[in-house]
């Protein structure tokens, strides 16, 4: 399946949290923090808001955007405003 992003909104592939712990402790999903970065993959057309591009490691404000899932992999649909940084 294809999304492309609209207007000034921007698709991020969400980083898997490391579910072990360096003890060797298993954390399960639902006790694990919500992840805060991720890849861009696709980016809107509103190309005078839109400050990332294709491949930046961004990181975003916590509870934003809608999260999906496309071919199996979980992504999150994100304003630009919710991008707090671009990790490099």
């Amino acid at each position: 399946m294809k999304v492309t992003p609209l207007a000034d909104r921007v698709m991020v592939k969400l980083e898997k949290n490391e579910a072990k712990t360096a003890g060797g402790i298993i954390i399960p999903d639902t006790a694990q923090e919500k992840t805060q970065t991720g890849l861009v993959v696709a980016i809107g057309d509103d190309k005078d808001v839109i400050k990332v591009k294709a491949g930046d490691k961004v990181m975003y404000d916590k509870y934003a955007g809608t999260q999906v899932k496309i071919d199996g992999i979980e992504h999150l649909i994100l304003k630009m405003a919710d991008i707090i940084a671009i990790i490099g």
